[in-house]
Order: structure tokens, then sequence, then C-alpha cells
């Protein structure tokens, strides 16, 4: 059985009909479903499937595919409705580490006959979709622990071979348009910079990160590493090789994608690197210079748990204001995250490469850029006024800043696209 299908779905309907409202019925099983999810009773939510349902999928196929997605995805926050028709009702399932569509089907004794999770996108407006000259397919790439899944936009109409960049997302829950469902970021980065340098006649391939989308992994958060996000970008190279549609590759790491980048460029044959908003300190220095917002009893407990991983021990009792950086399942990932040094790691590097920082990035400051460009002191740096850390114009104030995170078609600067792509067409 696939992992991406979290259960089988055997009711066929036909959703043509118009949709209805939530029937009463429908909302007590999806609360029941909630609770029992939550509380991994996962025999008492089979205690609700119908004959048919039980027979296609038994108890011991059930519970460990259950555990384990519930392992990945993390507590059903909460449930959205979002339509219904002939029988069939879908939710917006909002989990700790990712979003779903909930699609569930009862019978007429009110017993589960099917259940399934699909992908959940966000509805975009005019100005994100696809330009009609351009052509975007998906693309998945199996990995030892799971698959990562993407997609690749080229123009449409194309002579000869074209470059072609990779871009290696930032940190977090991010998916291939550069998107968080968990923090509420939705700004179509990604997205919008394929679009634009399809139209300059560069492909591009983005991908949702393991665990997150459609990308789907096995690894538990405990035993995730940032080297494994240097595994992903690899296979997803190691696909790249061999096609011949493209003339070059190149990275693009953006803020902790740099890292990654810089893990997965290791002797794989790209013609370029590109750093957009990456740290010029290690990751320790630059969550301690953003815990100066925080009260002084939250930095210094944090800084207490960044000692201890230092000398490589975890912290268990862990104050839930840090828990999206410092929770003890994560803390294994964020001491490889601190080990890594960004001025060494692109000293490495051994093509050409440009580092691009915007001025108003109020995550990732130019000083950081400046110091990427002095440990490489041949490549090409491009510091572009006003662009903040999701490459959108921005001012220098923090709410004005934060409200272009929740504007997807808010256009990213045009600065970065024609920096590229110079960039990028002057590579051998």
């Amino acid at each position: 059985m696939k992992k991406s299908v979290f259960f089988i779905f055997i009711l066929l309907v036909n959703l043509k009909a118009e949709a209805q409202a939530e029937p009463i019925n429908y909302a007590t099983a999806i609360n029941s479903f909630r609770n029992f999810y939550n509380r991994s009773q996962v025999d008492s939510i089979f205690n609700q499937f119908s004959p048919v349902l039980k027979e296609a999928l038994p108890l011991d196929k059930f519970k460990p595919t259950t555990l384990q997605l519930k392992a990945q995805l993390g507590n059903l926050l909460k449930t959205d409705f979002v339509k219904y028709a002939n029988s069939l009702a879908v939710y917006k399932a909002t989990f700790e580490h990712n979003v779903f569509l909930l699609n569930i089907s009862l019978n007429g004794n009110n017993k589960y006959n099917g259940l399934l999770l699909s992908p959940f996108k966000e509805e975009s407006n005019q100005q994100s979709q696809i330009d009609p000259d351009l052509v975007e397919s998906p693309i998945s790439v199996k990995t030892l622990s799971g698959n990562i899944a993407g997609s690749l936009v080229m123009p449409k109409t194309v002579t000869g071979k074209i470059p072609l960049v990779l871009i290696i997302g930032d940190g977090g829950l991010t998916d291939r348009d550069g998107n968080n469902a968990k923090t509420g970021l939705k700004c179509n980065s990604y997205k919008l910079l394929a679009y634009e340098l399809g139209k300059k006649g560069i492909a591009t391939i983005r991908y949702d990160k393991r665990s997150v989308g459609e990308s789907l992994s096995s690894t538990k958060e405990s035993l995730l590493r940032i080297d494994d996000y240097g595994d992903d970008a690899v296979s997803v190279m190691n696909t790249l090789t061999d096609d011949q549609r493209f003339s070059k590759i190149v990275f693009l790491g953006h803020g902790e994608g740099l890292l990654v980048g810089m893990i997965a460029s290791y002797e794989q044959p790209i013609n370029g690197f590109i750093s957009v908003e990456g740290p010029g300190e290690s990751a320790d220095k630059i969550l301690m210079d953003q815990m100066k917002v925080k009260p002084k009893f939250i930095a210094d407990e944090f800084k207490t748990i960044l000692d201890s991983l230092k000398k490589g021990k975890t912290t268990d009792n862990v104050d839930p204001a840090l828990y999206y950086i410092a929770r003890p399942s994560y803390q294994h990932f964020l001491m490889s995250w601190c080990r890594l040094s960004p001025t060494r790691g692109i000293k490495a590097i051994k093509k050409p490469v440009l580092i691009i920082q915007g001025t108003t990035d109020l995550q990732i400051s130019t000083e950081n850029g400046q110091k990427l460009k002095k440990a490489r002191s041949e490549a090409v740096y491009l510091e572009i006024k006003g662009m903040n850390h999701i490459l959108k114009e921005a001012p220098a104030d923090e709410d004005q800043n934060m409200d272009t995170f929740t504007k997807p078609d808010l256009p990213i600067k045009p600065e970065l696209v024609a920096g590229i792509v110079e960039f990028v067409n002057k590579l051998k």
C-alpha cells in the first residue's frame, strides 16, 4: 500500500452533484475520528468501519500505517468543512506538521465506507497562474525513506538545450511553492520565481521538502538531520544528469537551502551555485540573534539548550515557547544544523557562485551576505534594495514587512530575476 494513501477510499461517488451543507452525522463522525486519532486509539477508529471497509483494510494493516503516519504528521489540530456531495464529505485537515484534505464517506449506519487523505492546495489568484507560454509537469523521485515530489517548469517552445535551476527551499515545513501551512506562510515565492525564470528561457525544478505536501518520508523527526535534506537534493539531481534537455544545472539555495545545497553540491556535476538570503554565520549565532526580541528568560533557556547540544547532550524539559525551534524531538536536527559553517561551505564549492541579499530581510541581515562574499571573494555579490526574506518588495518596518508573507500574488523583485538570469546565462 502506498504511503501517500493514509486510508483506503472504496466507495465510488459522483462529485458532479451540487455541494450541500455539512450533515450532522458527518460532523459527529469527523469529531469522533479526530478524538480517537489524537489518542492513538486506532482500534476504536477501526470499530467504526463498515463491514466492506474492514474486509478491504484489516486492522493488522490499518493500525501500523495509521500509527506511522501519526508519527509523521502529528496530532490532528482541526478539521474545517469544505464540501459535501453524494455521501462524500471533504474537510481541510490541519495536522501539526502538514495540511491535507480528509475525505470521508459513511454508509446508512453511519459507519465509515472510506477515508482518504489527499494533497491540500490553496486556491491561487490569477496573477500566480502559469503563463500560457510555459508548461508545468509533476516529478516524483524515489528515495531510501520515501519519495520527493515536485514540479518542473519549462518554456512551452524550446529550441535546443536550456539551463535548469534546482530550487532548494528554506527551513521548516516548506513546500515547493515556498509556503508553510503550519506557520501560515503563503507567499508563492518559489512558484513565482519558477514562472519568471521560465519566461526567460530557464527551466526550474522545485519540490516539497520531505514529509511536506506530496513528499513522504518514513524518517521520524527525532532521527532527521540536515544531511538528509542534502540527500534529497542529490536524489533529485541524479535524475537530471543524463537529461539531454538541459545545457547546464545550477543549484539555488534559499535561506537554510544554502546549507542544504552546499551539502548536496559535493562532487555533483553542477555548473553554478546561487545563494539567496543565505546565512553567513552558523545557525546557533543566527538563532541567538533572533532571540533578542524574546523575553530574557526564554533567550537564556535557549542558550542553555544550545550549549548542551554543543556538548552532544539534549534537553528534555523545554519551555513550550521554544517548542517551535527546540522541542526534544527536533534537537538532534538542530545539532546537525548548528555544526555547519556557511563561510567554510561556500569556499568548498568549486563552481561559480552568486550571492544575493535583500536589504530589508529581517531574518538574515545584509551582514550575512557580506560575510559570504568575504569568504568567497571571487563570487558575484548582488544586494537588492527593498527585498525581504521571501524575495518581495517590503519596507524595513516589521509589521509591513511581515504583511507580505500572506500575499501570495505579490510579485517577486524583478532585480532578483534579472540577476539570476544574467549569472546563469554567463555560465559555461
